[in-house]
């Protein structure tokens, strides 16, 4: 069956469950690890109680990927079930997180987070390639990356809006404040909503002849179907990967040691260690009152300079989405200089000491995270089988998990040690593996891939 072309409106609605997800992924990138500091986790820390998320990807998304190729009801469809059973799961952890009452139960929730926000996220990449024909697959995922710049920059501020509200910043030792658990239970909100409102507004394309499709599916399993994908991963894939790896080890390495590492080396204002305190002396008190007060005032600030990413990467893809309604793009090279723009904003991080050129770095990382969001797919999408993309789109995670999983195991904290002792290594050490994952594009030669 012919695929005809989608107008702007129809792409829209199926790609705006994205606005929920991202709410679920910014809340999280952005204050897990001031959660984590809050329930007294020291910076070193940190990496390792994040590895519940790449874990959790690289177990759940080959697997709903599988199934998700692999079901159809004519009422709910093919990918929309899996959107919704994430949604539900995924505000269900928004909303509790940040009640969490210890570290270890924190850690838990962002497990159960995690895995939920990809049961919901990988059957919404192989939808673009299920309804959209290989001319429109750029725009597809580039209107896709504009509604998650939308969501990253509004989630990104919303404990700061809250907070301007009139909700206090100061907690006692070892509680998270109460703006930052409404900021929580409105993504929440926002996540259902959205994922409801694209399963309400999108149908999907039943299988070219059900019942060879019933047929094949009597005969597949999942292990057989995946050890025959990992055969057939065509060479654009593999190379892709490699691109991947250097691109989410440095976002992995941002979410996870950004607040740390900016509070301390740019508003010297690291969170303070109640474990140094005595409380019952007096004063002790309030002067760690003051200082926890100080990281929460200065994490706001971190939150919101990261929410720039969000609100750059909403202007590039907006700019690509005119451009790629009526023209190819060359993705290759869009990839390329992205991806070593936000290097050199990640960079920067160890020469400023103001917001005002925080803010400059995070608008650079928004080019690339425009890109990573966008780009890598389109390329995927005209490489592989089609018949197989939601298997695929899940095998693909696995390059965007694995150097989390690396990073989280003790890659930051040794690779860092190649930048020096300050704070601030992790971020040199992020913008140094973004620059080598935008020279790495010159492996991709593959001309479907390049120009779609």
């Amino acid at each position: 069956m012919e695929k005809r072309k989608l107008g702007f409106w129809e792409i829209w609605n199926m790609s705006f469950g994205f606005l929920g997800i991202q709410f679920g992924f910014a809340l999280q990138g952005g204050f897990m690890s001031r959660i984590f500091q809050t329930l007294g986790a020291e910076p070193h820390e940190i990496p390792g109680l994040w590895i519940a998320a790449p874990l959790t990807g690289l177990i759940v998304q080959p697997i709903i990927g599988y199934l998700s190729d692999n079901t159809w009801s004519p009422r709910f469809g093919r990918r929309k079930p899996y959107f919704l059973i994430g949604a539900i799961l995924s505000s269900f952890a928004l909303f509790f997180v940040p009640y969490s009452s210890a570290l270890w139960i924190a850690a838990g929730f962002l497990w159960i987070l995690d895995a939920s926000i990809n049961v919901s996220m990988e059957p919404f990449r192989a939808l673009v390639a299920d309804k959209l024909p290989d001319s429109q697959r750029s725009y597809g995922f580039v209107l896709q990356t504009l509604i998650i710049g939308i969501g990253t920059w509004i989630a990104s501020n919303l404990p700061w809006l809250v907070n301007k509200m009139g909700f206090e910043d100061n907690s006692a030792p070892g509680v998270i404040p109460e703006y930052v658990k409404i900021a929580f239970g409105i993504g929440a909100l926002v996540f259902l909503i959205s994922i409801l409102y694209t399963v309400l507004t999108t149908k999907e394309y039943p299988p070219k002849d059900i019942e060879a499709f019933k047929a094949e599916k009597r005969d597949k399993n999942f292990f057989g179907d995946l050890l025959a994908s990992l055969k057939e991963m065509p060479s654009t894939m593999k190379k892709l990967g490699i691109i991947q790896f250097f691109s989410w080890f440095a976002f992995f390495t941002m979410w996870s040691m950004a607040t740390p590492a900016l509070t301390e080396h740019v508003f010297n204002s690291p969170a303070p260690n109640k474990e140094l305190f005595d409380f019952t002396k007096p004063g002790q008190q309030e002067v760690f009152d003051t200082a926890n007060k100080l990281f929460q005032t200065a994490s706001d600030k971190v939150g919101s300079a990261m929410g720039l990413y969000g609100l750059s990467s909403m202007a590039f893809a907006l700019l690509l989405t005119f451009y790629a309604a009526k023209r190819s793009v060359n993705r290759k090279y869009i990839h390329m200089f992205s991806l070593i723009a936000g290097g050199v904003g990640f960079i920067l991080m160890g020469f400023i000491k103001d917001q005002s050129w925080l803010n400059v770095s995070f608008l650079l990382i928004g080019l690339s995270w425009g890109s990573i969001l966008s780009m890598p797919y389109a390329m995927l999408s005209s490489s592989v089988n089609e018949n197989k993309m939601g298997m695929m789109m899940g095998l693909f995670n696995m390059f965007i998990v694995i150097p989390q999983i690396i990073a989280s195991l003790g890659g930051v904290n040794t690779l860092s040690k190649l930048f020096g002792d300050s704070a601030i290594a992790p971020m040199l050490l992020a913008g140094t593996s973004l620059v080598l994952g935008g020279l790495c594009n010159f492996l991709i030669t593959e001309e479907k891939a390049i120009k779609g």
